[in-house]
């Protein structure tokens, strides 16, 4: 079985994900006018009046804390070590290409399910790639079949990919049993999922600024310690991304599609640019300014954290730690950053390693439960006991994920990132216009000097296709 689901991912990640990916990223960035560089000022405007409470939805920064909390789990860790055990240092470089391109990915999703949001029956704010594929395209069953995947990734096979790091994590640090490990995060876990998207929501505005901050300083002191390295280490990931040391040995065609595939696919297990996850949190949210644009702007924030500071942190202790070039590389990959922060800091940074893994973690499986929520209601199962039967099977999930073999989940994980990432591009890539228009109309209103909203009104070719409550035609004050 694991032979099989590597030969699959394989395929699906040898050339067709990773070059539709970065396709798509280059598409929306000229698309969009370059939106992530020449205007990412809106995303600091945006962020300062993204805690201002507002009817129906979570505020924008609690969207953007729970689309961090899925981005920011073992993959930041685990995902890094194992790319840079697979495709070298190299990968490091094309990881932040991914996070680079993709944040105007990013940018086309979040808007996108700003437009085409619902409210539920209890009037708060829905919506995700199911809905811009159901309402945007008239496509529902392209919209069922993308639930129906992050339902198995999100609600099954992601959460069992983190219970796990987290029981390796906790059992090489503290000799705590696996199975122990994970019935106590299962019972944590259960305390906020009760409380759906809101619940989680408050969790992740609280707990992601500290963990991100205690991570990247982390790898800061780390960087400032070692200076003396710093040139080597970032001589060696450029050269290594494209194959310039291996060319003398014949080798550099394969080194480089090494480290374009891992670099490529982990930095999307990553920061989820492009995989339909991050919409889900992001059409939940009650923004400000009442444009899908500004979402789209606070959300491109989550790809940089990510990627560009929180994975580049882990890349550094690996990197400069130098434990990545020993035979123990092919090893676990939290195991793997562990070693590298203990040779650099000290034997006690192991258990420090333990304790961010929880975190990182728990935080993610929290997002997760909260993405497959939204589209069990998508599917039309959204009763109170179909919630519940959910939130069990993610439990379960997490108390079997802490004593299964990783190397059986992680080609599991892969086989249906890539399968969802498929889906949701093309959609979005077919919406392009939509993304266009919107992004014109928001750069227009600010270049008048008004404060941006949107009125689909402005918009008669999709109008029909938006709810009429969600958007009010008159300017905000």
């Amino acid at each position: 079985m694991k032979d099989f689901l590597y030969f699959i991912s394989e395929i699906l990640w040898g050339s067709l994900v990773t070059f539709l990916l970065l396709g798509t990223g280059l598409w929306f960035t000229i698309r969009t006018g370059f939106v992530q560089f020449r205007y990412f000022r809106q995303t600091r405007e945006n962020l300062k009046k993204s805690t201002i409470p507002r009817p129906h939805g979570i505020t924008a920064f609690q969207a953007l804390c729970t689309g961090l909390a899925s981005r920011v789990g073992s993959g930041n860790l685990t995902g890094v070590a194992l790319a840079i055990s697979a495709g070298g240092p190299g990968a490091v470089f094309w990881m932040w290409v991914a996070a680079l391109i993709g944040m105007a990915t990013c940018f086309a999703e979040c808007a996108l399910a700003q437009v085409y949001k619902v409210k539920d029956e209890h009037g708060r704010y829905r919506g995700g790639p199911a809905w811009y594929i159901e309402r945007g395209l008239g496509m529902r069953k392209m919209g069922v079949l993308l639930a129906i995947f992050l339902l198995l990734a999100f609600g099954v096979v992601f959460n069992a990919v983190q219970s796990s790091t987290i029981a390796n994590a906790l059992h090489q640090a503290f000799s705590v049993p696996r199975l122990g490990c994970g019935i106590a995060v299962a019972v944590l876990c259960g305390l906020v999922i009760t409380r759906g998207m809101q619940g989680v929501a408050r969790v992740a505005q609280w707990l992601m600024p500290l963990i991100a901050v205690v991570w990247i300083g982390t790898g800061l002191i780390v960087l400032i310690s070692h200076l003396d390295k710093v040139p080597y280490m970032l001589t060696t990931i450029v050269r290594g991304a494209f194959g310039w040391q291996e060319a003398a040995a014949g080798t550099a065609g394969y080194t480089l599609s090494q480290a374009l595939t891992n670099g490529v696919q982990r930095g999307l297990f990553s920061n989820e640019a492009g995989m339909g996850s991050t919409p889900n949190a992001a059409a939940a949210a009650a923004s400000w300014p009442p444009h899908p644009a500004s979402q789209g702007f606070v959300q491109m924030a989550g790809v940089l954290i990510d990627t560009l500071l929180i994975c580049s942190a882990t890349a550094a202790i690996i990197l400069l730690s130098g434990v990545g070039d020993s035979p123990n590389g092919e090893e676990n990959g939290i195991i793997l950053v562990q070693q590298s922060l203990s040779h650099l800091t000290g034997p006690w940074a192991g258990q420090f390693i333990a304790i961010v893994v929880l975190l990182f973690a728990f935080t993610s499986i929290i997002a997760n439960y909260a993405y497959a929520e939204n589209n069990l209601v998508f599917l039309r199962l959204g009763s109170r006991g179909k919630i519940w039967l959910l939130r069990l099977v993610v439990l379960g999930m997490v108390v079997l994920g802490s004593v299964s073999q990783i190397t059986l989940v992680w080609p599991l994980a892969d086989v249906i990132m890539a399968l969802m990432v498929c889906i949701n591009l093309i959609a979005i890539l077919m919406l392009s216009p939509v993304v266009r228009a919107v992004t014109a109309d928001y750069l227009r209103q600010r270049k008048l000097g008004a404060v941006p909203h949107f009125d689909p009104h402005r918009f008669p070719e999709i109008s029909h296709y938006i709810e009429s409550d969600v958007w009010e035609s008159r300017p905000p004050r």
